[in-house]
């Protein structure tokens, strides 16, 4: 893991980063003013968008996202505001390009996301390779406003647009003896200089869920955010989200679903399983090995606030994990 061991869960959220890495996030959250929030959930929506202008630097050129314009689904709701898209944006987790948070964006910014071909393999009735665009006209997308909660006790709101991942698996077909989904990420070194820089970690990056988990109506395959095109710091062209799973269960830039009678291995698992469960399913009563899971900073707001379990999803979830 490249976090430095904290040495308890009320010590500032620097004690669990690299010191550069926080002291990078400071002054971006500065330079947003922090209060810096678009108004409540209700107040936002992605219809009628005619185009998106991502600012890629304060003083540089802008990159154009088409728009991506799905209807809010009101099933979903949260208690916080949604932030500005440049927080979410600007603050990301994606190893493949860097650990530090506050540059993932500069970093991936040119990276090819498209052209992009999506493999359905494994237990199926057929096996299927598509461009990503194809894929995404077969669905009608929606947007839906979700928590998410990453492991290192940080959290977030994202407007997301997608379609269901349960609508996925019954168009992929696959057979009776399917238990669980397997998820695979990019492998272009050339391309994403962590994947070459840190050789060391099993990649590219891969992650499962069960066939229950992956029919849940929570499950969505995301395409895009804030009524446009999903940019490559979030996981272009289609990534996972899975809201009452820790951040990492999210796969990004998926290249490849396989159906799978045994369950498959998961990346951050295999690298410390004492630390990352199959599972990982948000539970503010367990910590973390090296930390407390119990509260979380908000990072459009920097308050810290409790954790919930299952991020708030239970009435959704629970039911999945009881035992008789």
């Amino acid at each position: 893991m490249l976090i430095r061991i904290p040495k308890g869960w009320e010590l500032p959220e620097r004690e669990a980063a690299p010191e550069e890495v926080f002291k990078g996030r400071r002054r971006f959250l500065q330079a947003l003013g922090i209060a810096g929030v678009a108004g409540t959930a209700g107040a936002l929506t992605a219809c009628g968008l005619d185009n998106f202008l991502y600012r890629v630097s304060a003083n540089g050129p802008t990159q154009t996202y088409p728009p991506m314009p799905a209807q809010r689904n009101p099933r979903y709701t949260v208690d916080r505001p949604i932030p500005k898209d440049e927080l979410v944006s600007r603050y990301n987790n994606f190893y493949e390009f860097t650990a530090d948070k506050d540059r993932v964006w500069q970093v991936a910014k040119d990276f090819p996301s498209r052209p992009w071909e999506v493999e359905i393999t494994g237990e199926v009735e057929k096996k299927i390779k598509i461009d990503v665009d194809d894929l995404i006209k077969k669905f009608p997308l929606e947007e839906r406003v979700y928590r998410h909660r990453c492991v290192e006790a940080w959290s977030v709101i994202v407007p997301w647009v997608g379609f269901p991942l349960a609508a996925f698996v019954k168009w992929a077909r696959p057979k009776s003896s399917a238990r669980y989904l397997r998820m695979v990420s990019f492998f272009k070194p050339d391309k994403a200089i962590g994947q070459k820089e840190k050789n060391w970690y099993p990649w590219p990056y891969f992650e499962g869920l069960t066939m229950a988990e992956a029919t849940n109506e929570l499950s969505l395959l995301v395409v895009g955010s804030y009524g446009h095109q999903l940019p490559n710091q979030n996981g272009a062209p289609i990534r996972l989200h899975t809201p009452w799973k820790y951040g990492y269960k999210s796969i990004k830039s998926i290249v490849k679903f396989e159906f799978t009678k045994r369950q498959p291995r998961t990346f951050w698992n295999e690298l410390a399983p004492k630390e990352y469960g199959f599972t990982s399913n948000v539970n503010p009563a367990i910590p973390h090995p090296r930390w407390s899971q119990a509260t979380e900073r908000d990072i459009a707001t920097g308050e810290r606030i409790p954790t919930l379990p299952f991020n708030g999803y239970a009435e959704f979830v629970a039911h999945l994990y009881e035992t008789k």
